[in-house]
């Protein structure tokens, strides 16, 4: 799905919100999107750096983790908002402990973990955008 995902040219300047309780994939999709996209070298997780960026050839990355986050004013007061206002992709985990500052997405993941290695994924768009990322 990340590879699909990486294929689409709508991907280049979206906002994908990825939602899961610990240990449900976020950041393995991330990764796997990364890779796909054509990111090298090690990706880490942003839990305690809030964001990873990375740049590739006319693509910049932002991978932000807000699950330290306690209150929405945290993400204003990071500075966080110009992340959103520049041109590229942008990849949340836990959107929600953001607030209300935090613009709306484009595309929403949910992971859900079932038994095993198995997760249910939930995909919705909510912008145009969006829905050119739907498989």
């Amino acid at each position: 799905m990340a590879a699909q995902l990486a294929s689409k040219p709508a991907i280049r300047n979206a906002f994908i919100a990825l939602d899961g309780p610990l240990g449900s994939g976020k950041t393995t999709f991330v990764r796997h999107l990364l890779r796909a996209l054509g990111v090298q070298g090690h990706i880490k997780s942003p839990t305690y750096a809030v964001m990873e960026p990375y740049e590739l050839p006319g693509l910049a990355i932002a991978h932000l983790d807000f699950y330290r986050f306690d209150e929405e004013h945290e993400f204003i007061d990071a500075g966080l908002r110009e992340v959103f206002e520049r041109p590229g992709l942008k990849l949340a985990e836990w959107p929600g402990r953001a607030g209300a500052a935090l613009p709306r997405p484009d595309l929403r993941i949910e992971l859900e973990p079932l038994n095993g290695n198995q997760r249910r994924v939930t995909v919705t768009a909510l912008s145009p955008i969006g829905q050119e990322l739907l498989p």
